[in-house]
C-alpha cells in the first residue's frame, strides 16, 4: 500500500499552499541523495516528489482528496476508482497542451485536448474505447539551458520537417501537444544543476578562508554568476536559496528557487605559507 501523500509531506488536507511547498522543501533537502547517503534517502526522496507533484496542483489535490491513489494508478482493490478493470497502465505524467483549444472539453484544465487522452494521461492506462486515429508522435532532446531559456527547433513529422518552438521550463520525459502531433521531450543532465520540479541544486565550493572570514562568493545559476555575500564561519554543508532564480514555470507561473550548498575546500598543510599556518597554531591554542 502507498503511503499517503499528506503523511509524507507531514501536512494535513487544510494546509495552505505556502506550508506545503515549505514543508517539502525542507524535507527534499534532508533526504536529497546528494546530501543524504543512506540506503533509503533515493526512496524517500521520490516519495517526497511524488507526493509534492500531486498535492501542489490544486486539480490534483482535488482529485486525490476524492478518489485517493486509485486516481492515480489503475488496479488498486477497493481505491474508489471509477475506471477499474480496463486495461494495464503506469504512473502519472501531465501532458503539456500548446496552442490547444480550451472550454468545449471537459477536460481542458487538465490538459488534454483529446477526451480519450486522460485514460492514458490521467488514469495511467489505455482508453477502452479506442479512437479512430492516433496522432504521429515524434522525440526531441534538448540541453538543460535551451529547457531553460526555451529553444526553436526543427523536427521531421511523416517525411516532413517542421519548425517548433519550445517553451521555457519544460521537464525532462514532458509530452508536448501540437495540433498535427505529440512531441516526447527528454533533456540531457546538467553538470552543474540538479532540477527538482521547479527548483535546482547546485554545489558551490567555498575556499576554507573565505568561509571563515566571510565575503563574497560568485554561485552559478541559469543566467550566469550571481555575486553573494557570505557570513563569517560559514559551515560545510550550509543551503543557501535564491528566491525565483530556480527554473521557469512551463504552465507561466512563479518560478522555482536555487538552493547553492556550499562544499568548503579544506587546503592540505603543505599548501599553507608560514603565515597561515602559524595562525591556524594560534587559533588552535586558543580553543
Amino acid at each position: 500500500m502507498k503511503r499517503d501523500y499528506y503523511e509524507i509531506l507531514g501536512v494535513s488536507k487544510s494546509t495552505s499552499d505556502k506550508a506545503i511547498k515549505s514543508a517539502y522543501r525542507k524535507l527534499a533537502l534532508e533526504w536529497h541523495p546528494d546530501r543524504n547517503k543512506t540506503q533509503e534517502a533515493e526512496k524517500k526522496f521520490k516519495e517526497i516528489n511524488e507526493a509534492y507533484e500531486v498535492l501542489r496542483d490544486p486539480k490534483k489535490k482535488q482529485t486525490y482528496d476524492e478518489f485517493g491513489h486509485s486516481a492515480f494508478s489503475q488496479g488498486s482493490p477497493g481505491g474508489g476508482n471509477p475506471f477499474d478493470g480496463f486495461g494495464q497502465g503506469g504512473p502519472f505524467r501531465y501532458t503539456y497542451t500548446y496552442g490547444g483549444q480550451q472550454g468545449e472539453n471537459p477536460f481542458g484544465d487538465f490538459g488534454f485536448s483529446d477526451p480519450f487522452e486522460v485514460f492514458e494521461q490521467f488514469f495511467g492506462f489505455t482508453s477502452p474505447f479506442g479512437r479512430q486515429q492516433r496522432q504521429p508522435q515524434a522525440s526531441l532532446q534538448i540541453s538543460f539551458l535551451e529547457a531553460y531559456k526555451g529553444v526553436e527547433k526543427e523536427v521531421q513529422i511523416d517525411g516532413r520537417r517542421k519548425k517548433i518552438k519550445i517553451p521555457r521550463g519544460v521537464e525532462d520525459g514532458q509530452r508536448i501537444r501540437f495540433p498535427e502531433f505529440l512531441l516526447n521531450i527528454s533533456v540531457r543532465p546538467d553538470k552543474n544543476f540538479q532540477r527538482s520540479g521547479d527548483d535546482l541544486f547546485a554545489d558551490v565550493e567555498v575556499d576554507f578562508f573565505k568561509a571563515l572570514a566571510g565575503g563574497e562568493l560568485d554561485v552559478p545559476t541559469p543566467e550566469g554568476k550571481l555575486k553573494i555575500r557570505i557570513k563569517p564561519g560559514t559551515q560545510p554543508g550550509t543551503v543557501l536559496r535564491l528566491s525565483g532564480k530556480g527554473m521557469p514555470n512551463v504552465h507561466g507561473g512563479r518560478a522555482g528557487d536555487l538552493y547553492a550548498r556550499l562544499q568548503i575546500d579544506l587546503p592540505k598543510w603543505s599548501e599553507l605559507n608560514e603565515k597561515q599556518k602559524r595562525s591556524l597554531e594560534d587559533l588552535a591554542k586558543k580553543k
